[in-house]
């Protein structure tokens, strides 16, 4: 494990599941720590400020880290959250950029509730968590953007097989099914419903061997949503798919300066 990665499981781990939010913030972030968690200020005092409410509002936390990928200054964790023996349950995900000592200097995340019934059968966490072919980070990683790019942003369904497996296709995502045509269903239905779903913008790419996380703006059905999709790639295509998303609030309830 590396600095940065010890550094957030450390923050998330020590800090939240084991309720020692300001010893933990305090020793894992640098010279700033700027916060993209819209209910949260900036800075050490801004999530001592956020945590220590939730830590007392929620006594029982059962916090699971359960994939963690690094590409150069950043950590991208995966995450399950059940708090007060299964009251609420959530999926988060978050990124956190480093500081050359590896410190946290700065944090994105999306948080969705977890869902039982699934399309697929599939959960938002379940399937594979290894690492492996890191020789092939780079390609990974270009070919997840521009399957974002042109098929998810530029609207070229019919690239989808360019960058997708034909054979193996597993969806996480709780309301689409298994393979091309779990996705093709999917996104009918928003069609016939009069909706839409348009990646706007691309904020951040990161890869680690046969995982690629994008960072993106979505507009779903008129709603700005702020999304982190999780591909998993195996010779040259995608055969897997997490997501988690969450709305970006009115500007007026911004703690900060915003998602992105």
């Amino acid at each position: 494990m590396t600095q940065k990665l010890d550094n957030v499981r450390r923050l998330y781990l020590e800090g939240i599941r084991d309720g020692h939010a300001r010893a933990a913030v305090e020793a894992c972030t640098g010279d700033r720590y700027t916060q993209h968690s819209t209910g949260v200020r900036d800075g050490v005092e801004g999530f001592v400020e956020f945590f220590e409410p939730f830590l007392a509002r929620n006594p029982v936390r059962e916090i699971e880290i359960v994939r963690a990928i690094e590409d150069g200054s950043y950590v991208f964790v995966h995450a399950f959250q059940s708090l007060n023996g299964g009251e609420a349950r959530w999926v988060t995900t978050d990124l956190f950029d480093t500081d050359t000592d590896d410190k946290i200097v700065e944090h994105w995340d999306t948080i969705a509730a977890f869902v039982d019934d699934t399309v697929s059968g599939r959960t938002q966490i379940d399937g594979p968590t290894e690492i492996t072919d890191l020789n092939k980070t780079d390609a990974n990683k270009s070919l997840v953007t521009e399957f974002v790019t042109e098929v998810l942003q530029n609207g070229k369904g019919e690239r989808t097989t360019d960058f997708v497996s034909t054979e193996t296709y597993h969806q996480h995502n709780p309301q689409v099914g298994d393979g091309l045509e779990g996705l093709q269903v999917f996104m009918m239905a928003l069609a016939e419903q009069g909706q839409a779903m348009v990646y706007r913008h691309i904020h951040t790419v990161i890869g680690q061997g046969n995982f690629v996380v994008t960072y993106s703006e979505v507009d779903l059905a008129g709603t700005e949503m702020a999304v982190f999709d999780i591909f998993r790639v195996h010779e040259g295509k995608i055969v897997e798919h997490w997501d988690n998303m969450e709305p970006v609030p009115p500007r007026s309830e911004w703690a900060n300066s915003g998602k992105f």
